[in-house]
């Protein structure tokens, strides 16, 4: 009986020694991936540990409770109490968001730190998208050096990065954009970003310059939207309510859960506005959920579901004389027809990510969208509807060529687009004061459009300091076109595929001192004509239309100074862009496009940020960013006029951002932010210039946490503090009809305010 009782004894001692040890997973919440040398230390009894390369980690007979604190460079400190043993932790560390010098970029096909990365990467994380009043996204990317956005209204935007789009006459072109891997880029390269919510986005990522060897046609660059994810374990429901000036408010319900294994995040807004102009307002619905799931050790599950509605007027571009003295005013023929746009646009999309081995993993994503439009414009009515679906699968491979470390990335995506269009008669003359009325249809179109991308990608480490690599993407463009209108003689019907492209591109970094790198890097670029421009007057098919092509010359510098507290960036590049598409203007709302001649895009582009502890609590942010540009024509004869030397219209010749973010730990926030354009040509002959101007923008916030579980939050602001009047977008070699003068300009907000309070619950 004795033998049996210290047996018994013995036994639960060392259950209990053995139940007390804790192992766990330290894990990428970003791409799911491993950790490998994680420190996890128990701050109760001082023990440490380090996870191996399947992010795997043991404590050994810890008594419980303990606290642990994990950390990784580059990313966010976490930490976790564990009461009790039950199975093995998983942990997912977030990367750092406002620490340039420690981000991991990830939309470079094979992630990497962004000083490591051979090309000009701008990021603009879930805290600088913070910085405004959060009703117009793409204002953000002003903030981004080498970039810029013609903001007609809150629904007419259009971007260019280097210059490149900036020819494009009321939306954008040239340039790819994904949303969590998702194209936003319709197959004939036309892209809307202006209805996306930024409260539904963590981060955006943007490569300046020709990206076609990782997404194919993208002569201006490439965009990626990262959706927002839950900012702690549990589960967290926000209301936030903003009031500004021109009868605008938002409306922005969220919630959130995350566990060990999955996570969820799900958000609505409703933007409603009368705007500065007539015939300006806007009302936008939007909807987003995003889920991940970790179904096993080396298996994952993400899904994104992303929906909007809108209606908003379009007051349309002024020319001089009502741009200087009536700015409020609408074009007179869009005022007195009522245009607006209007849509249903949403995508879907299922991505998994599998983990081979510890060296070997792959992602795979399928995703639809669809947009269902309608648009009363003076000149006629036009009805649309698009529906794609796509797929991306993605292999990386960590291997050696010879002793040199090496990360092989290959993979393939698919797109195919249906897309019908047709215009009607709009009788508004007929019908005073009745605004847009549909008559007889002039037209009707359907389309079917398709891309494959092959890319692939090699990094290597050709020494402990020095790193090299390259790239090659390969794109066949197509597509059919049918026209189902018989009332006219003209049939467009036909099949148009564009030659095969190919699309290299190389780059090295070279750390010169710790965390000091210079890059250089050569890339090939492209970009294929809209079906409408590749339409003659008579409505045949233009077989002899030729894709823009670009090669991207740069070198540049990325570093860190006093303690890693300084980031610097300086960016020298040339673009040298041959077939420049035009579109030349032969009716209201009709362009021809023609391979008219060269282009050169040369810049300089600069950014430094600054952290600085300027009390206890009380951190400091200055930055700024600045873009020089050079850009002309090299060659452009176009209807017998030869523009060759001249500035390329709708750039403006310099951008430059200085600003300030304070940061408290009591739950203060301020930012401001100080915004130089030079002027901008407004067509291709130089005669005509939008001229300079200058903003002030500043913002407080304040988080005041009532409990544990709730806070509440107060925001406020002033846009334009110094009333500058000033042409937001301008509109490219505008053209007076019947003797009118041409429309060029889109005025700017005058001084206006906003305010918001908040609400957030921890269940």
């Amino acid at each position: 009986m004795k033998n049996i009782i210290i047996a018994a004894l013995l036994f639960t001692c060392c259950g209990k020694i053995f139940g007390q040890n804790i192992k766990g997973r330290i894990i990428n919440s970003e791409n799911s991936e491993a950790i490998e040398d994680a420190r996890i230390e128990n701050l109760t009894s001082g023990a440490v540990a380090f996870s191996d390369e399947n992010g795997n980690f043991f404590l050994e007979n810890e008594d419980l409770p303990v606290e642990l604190e994990i950390s990784y460079l580059g990313f966010q400190n976490r930490s976790r109490t564990v009461s009790s043993y039950t199975e093995e932790l998983v942990i997912y560390l977030d990367p750092f968001r406002d620490n340039l010098s420690e981000v991991m970029i990830r939309s470079t096909i094979i992630p990497n730190e962004l000083q490591k990365v051979p090309a000009s990467v701008g990021v603009l994380s879930k805290n600088d998208l913070q910085r405004t009043d959060a009703t117009a996204l793409m204002d953000n990317f002003n903030y981004v050096p080498g970039m810029y956005v013609n903001q007609g209204a809150l629904n007419t935007n259009k971007i260019n990065i280097r210059g490149i789009g900036a020819r494009s006459q009321y939306s954008t072109n040239r340039i790819q954009a994904y949303f969590d891997g998702i194209p936003m880029t319709t197959a004939e390269g036309e892209l809307t970003l202006d209805d996306i919510d930024q409260e539904s986005l963590e981060r955006v990522e943007i490569i300046k310059g020709p990206t076609s060897s990782i997404y194919g046609a993208g002569l201006g660059g490439s965009i990626n939207l990262y959706s927002a994810s839950p900012d702690a374990r549990g589960t967290t429901g926000n209301v936030n309510y903003q009031l500004s000036s021109f009868n605008t408010s938002k409306k922005v319900v969220s919630a959130s859960h995350s566990s060990e294994n999955t996570s969820l995040f799900a958000n609505y807004s409703h933007l409603k506005s009368d705007g500065y102009r007539e015939n300006g307002e806007y009302d936008r619905k939007s909807a987003l959920v995003n889920a991940k799931l970790v179904t096993s050790e080396n298996n994952s599950l993400s899904f994104l579901a992303n929906f909007t509605k809108l209606k908003a007027f379009i007051p349309s571009s002024l020319n001089e004389d009502d741009f200087l003295n009536d700015p409020e005013t609408a074009a007179y023929t869009w005022g007195a027809s009522q245009g607006y746009e209007s849509y249903d646009r949403g995508l879907l999309g299922l991505a998994y990510n599998h983990q081979f081995s510890e060296n070997f993993s792959n992602t795979t994503s399928i995703y639809t969208n669809f947009r269902n439009g309608y648009e009363p414009r003076p000149f006629d009515i036009l009805k649309e509807e698009r529906l794609s679906a796509g797929a991306r699968t993605k292999f990386n491979l960590d291997t050696n060529i010879g002793d040199m470390a090496s990360q092989f990335s290959f993979g393939a995506e698919y797109y195919n687009e249906w897309y019908e269009i047709g215009t009607f008669e709009n009788l508004y003359e007929e019908f005073p004061d009745q605004g847009s009325v549909r008559g007889a249809r002039l037209s009707n179109n359907e389309q079917v459009r398709d891309y494959a991308n092959f890319f692939g990608q090699l990094s290597v480490e050709l020494a402990e300091n020095w790193n090299a690599e390259a790239g090659v993407n390969v794109n066949t463009t197509g597509y059919t076109l049918t026209d189902l209108y018989a009332e006219d003689e003209v049939d467009q019907s036909g099949d148009y595929r564009f030659n095969t492209i190919f699309s290299p591109r190389i780059g090295t970094t070279y750390e010169v001192a710790p965390g000091k790198n210079v890059y250089a890097s050569i890339s090939h670029g492209f970009s294929t004509p809209t079906v409408a421009e590749t339409l003659t007057p008579d409505g045949q098919i233009n077989t002899d239309l030729e894709p823009e092509t670009g090669i991207n010359y740069e070198i540049g510098f990325k570093g860190n100074w006093i303690n890693n507290r300084l980031y610097t960036e300086v960016a020298l590049y040339s673009i040298q862009i041959e077939n420049l598409l035009v579109a030349q203007r032969v009716g209201q709302d009709q362009y021809v496009g023609v391979n008219a001649g060269k282009t050169d895009h040369n810049g300089i582009e600069f950014l430094a940020q600054y952290n600085v502890e300027l009390g206890a609590g009380i951190t400091g942010k200055p930055y700024i960013n600045a873009a020089f540009n050079f850009f002309e024509f090299d060659e452009f004869i176009n209807e017998e006029e030869d523009f060759s030397g001249n500035e390329l219209p709708g750039v403006p010749k310099s951008t430059v951002n200085l600003g300030f973010d304070l940061s408290t730990d009591w739950g203060l926030t301020f930012y401001s932010n100080y915004r130089a354009v030079g002027e901008i040509p407004l067509n291709d002959a130089n005669s005509e210039y939008a001229e300079n101007y200058q903003l002030v923008n500043l913002k407080a916030a304040y988080s005041l946490n009532v409990s544990d579980y709730f806070e509440i939050n107060f925001n406020a602001g002033i846009n334009n503090v110094l009333d500058e009047h000033y042409a937001a977008s301008v509109l490219t070699n505008a053209v007076g009809f019947g003797g009118s003068a041409p429309r060029y300009y889109y005025p700017g907000n005058p001084r206006n305010y906003f305010g918001g309070v908040g609400v957030s619950y921890n269940f």
